[in-house]
């Protein structure tokens, strides 16, 4: 029971690294800041199992990346205590249980204090993603291919590794009526699928997009700067695309995520109730989503206002 969650380091980092590879729940992106955080760690030579050096070492780590060793620590924590409890015996349950509390104190060791307060987020107003959108030179494939990719973001509210994995045949139309309205099939955290609607513009540019590449495979596409097109692009292109754009209205930190604030933003001024746009954005509760919309803040009038200066 003991050799469950005694591993050497080399061998414990083939187990972690396994686990989180067929951890169907976690996106590419997150699965690579796993690998990073625990094999920075593992390189000190201590051993996972080591509570008191997850300890010291996390301490001294930027908070991002002490999260993630956690959570890398905690998936194969719980690997381990599943497999001891699978094994178990009435001649082994003393040791089982001790295997268990060994593994409450490794989640326990990294510390990771959780955000407090409010934190000024990005939104564009509709004149501001008119204007993002309107800076992509649609007469070029580069152009079109970034309208697209940006309209998905704050047309669709989608994630970087959504739209990464989004392909052609995840486009579909539904009955609405005598029409048909365009909707995507999304794939998003936690293995979790989404429909969600797109407006008849957006479903245009995308459909003109289509008879370019062909109507098939992965819908957001890296391109070459001699023109070549690949046949899929990486969330940091897509973050790349977005920063561009950004910068052309002026606001040259603009990150996939502001996007995908602002389609909650506008969606809730435009009178979308709330638990729609949960839903849309793939939330798991309404609370999630609150922390995306700017309701507790009053731009309009502040206390600065009323201070003499």
């Amino acid at each position: 029971m003991t050799a469950l969650i005694a591993s050497e380091p080399t061998q414990a980092r083939a187990d972690i690294l396994a686990i989180i590879e067929s951890n169907p729940k976690l996106q590419p992106t997150t699965k690579a800041q796993y690998r990073k955080a625990i094999t920075n760690y593992l390189a000190t030579g201590h051993s996972p199992a080591d509570a008191q050096a997850l300890a010291n070492y996390a301490a001294n780590l930027p908070k991002s990346s002490r999260a993630f060793l956690k959570a890398a620590v905690r998936l194969w924590g719980e690997n381990v205590a599943l497999k001891a409890k699978a094994g178990a015996t009435p001649e082994t349950v003393a040791a089982v249980q001790a295997t268990v509390y060994r593994i409450e104190a490794l989640n326990e060791a990294i510390q990771v204090e959780a955000t407090k307060g409010q934190k000024a987020h990005t939104w564009l107003t509709q004149s501001e993603v008119k204007r993002l959108l309107d800076s992509c030179n649609v007469n070029t494939t580069q152009g079109q291919r970034d309208k697209v990719i940006l309209g998905l973001l704050v047309g669709a509210g989608l994630r970087r590794e959504e739209l990464v994995n989004l392909a052609f045949e995840d486009v579909v139309t539904l009955p609405l009526g005598d029409k048909f309205r365009t909707a995507l099939n999304v794939r998003g955290k936690g293995a979790k699928d989404r429909v969600v609607p797109i407006n008849d513009k957006l479903a245009a540019a995308l459909d003109a997009w289509g008879t370019l590449v062909g109507h098939s495979g992965y819908i957001a596409r890296s391109m070459t700067k001699g023109g070549g097109m690949g046949e899929s692009i990486s969330a940091i292109g897509i973050f790349e695309i977005v920063r561009s754009a950004g910068a052309a209205i002026g606001k040259p930190r603009l990150a996939p995520h502001d996007l995908r604030r602002t389609y909650a933003q506008l969606g809730y001024e435009a009178g979308i109730p709330i638990t729609q746009i949960s839903k849309l954005l793939g939330h798991a509760n309404v609370a999630t989503t609150q922390r995306y919309l700017n309701l507790d803040l009053d731009l309009a009038t502040t206390v600065s206002d009323f201070i003499p200066f």
